[in-house]
């Protein structure tokens, strides 16, 4: 997202599904029910909100005001190898200016998701108590996240399992061991694909 965005005081319902990474949609359907205030351009259908309606619809439903206040990707990290995750935040976050959330497991990443609303989804195939690619879809049917992109990592797969990866709703696919840079890349290919 561009720094303009930061300076402006009214907003396009382009530029707010970006902002709560949502579709356009979705705010057209808060603006039309009332739920977001703003007003119509005369002689057109389009939508314009000020920022400080969206910034008081944000806050009473709890949605983070971090893609707000920053314009920063947003990444979740599925995983629970302590080691891979403790070095991937860091340097997410210290390298990319990502914000980045950890969850070990599913329903820690469930909880997560909804609240951080991530753009990327990191996502470790072979956690215990996930099936990955049931979450890849169930990410894609949720109307908040419909825009979130999960790119699925494994050390323990073949080149042929991976291509199959992106027909069950993956965006992109990591190998384990990798360098930082690749991921990077890949959050940034997957970002690409969105805006």
């Amino acid at each position: 997202m561009s720094t303009t965005t930061k300076m402006k005081d009214v907003l396009t319902t382009g530029e707010v599904a970006k902002i709560c990474n949502v579709a356009p949609r979705t705010v057209s359907k808060w603006f039309d029910s009332g739920a977001l205030h703003g007003y119509r351009i005369p002689g057109s259908k389009d939508r314009r909100i000020p920022l400080n309606q969206l910034i008081r619809f944000m806050k009473q439903h709890g949605m983070p005001l971090n893609g707000l206040m920053t314009g920063c990707t947003r990444v979740l990290i599925v995983d629970d190898e302590q080691d891979i995750v403790e070095v991937l935040e860091k340097i997410l976050e210290d390298e990319a200016k990502y914000e980045v959330e950890v969850a070990r497991g599913g329903f820690a990443a469930g909880v997560i998701a909804e609240k951080f609303r991530p753009h990327v989804i990191l996502l470790d195939l072979h956690l215990k108590d996930i099936d990955a690619p049931e979450v890849s879809k169930q990410v894609k049917k949720n109307a908040d996240l419909q825009l979130t992109k999960v790119i699925a990592m494994s050390g323990k797969i073949t080149d042929q399992e991976a291509q199959g990866l992106m027909p069950q709703g993956f965006d992109g696919f990591l190998r384990k061991p990798f360098h930082v840079r690749q991921v990077i890349e890949a959050v940034e290919d997957a970002m690409a694909v969105v805006y």
